[in-house]
């Protein structure tokens, strides 16, 4: 998990903003955030390549934002929360040090 308080933190932050500018990967998110889905069923979604979904996939869980987990013969992607609570903590913090300015 990243932690938006490391010294990686406008990395972190780059990694989250790349994964989020993408539609398509919204889109998986957004699918993600209704219950854990196989590759196969995120697929069946899009008019889009095994490939194209797979480098989505990749990309999202290299921003923390998806959690991939095997249950017997498929691999489920689920949306990991605590980065979101994480980016929102961040937004709070700038709102709170603009206010005291």
């Amino acid at each position: 998990m990243h932690s938006l308080d490391d010294q990686g933190e406008a990395t972190n932050l780059n990694i989250i903003f790349k994964a989020l500018s993408d539609p398509v990967r919204r889109k998986i998110l957004s699918l993600l955030k209704e219950k854990d889905m196989t590759a196969g069923e995120i697929a069946s979604q899009f008019d889009i390549s095994w490939p194209s979904i797979s480098h989505h996939l990749n990309i999202l869980k290299q921003a923390g934002m998806v959690i991939d987990e095997r249950r017997g013969q498929n691999i489920y992607y689920s949306i990991n929360t605590s980065v979101f609570e994480d980016l929102i903590s961040y937004g709070m913090d700038i709102l709170g040090r603009k206010h005291k300015e």
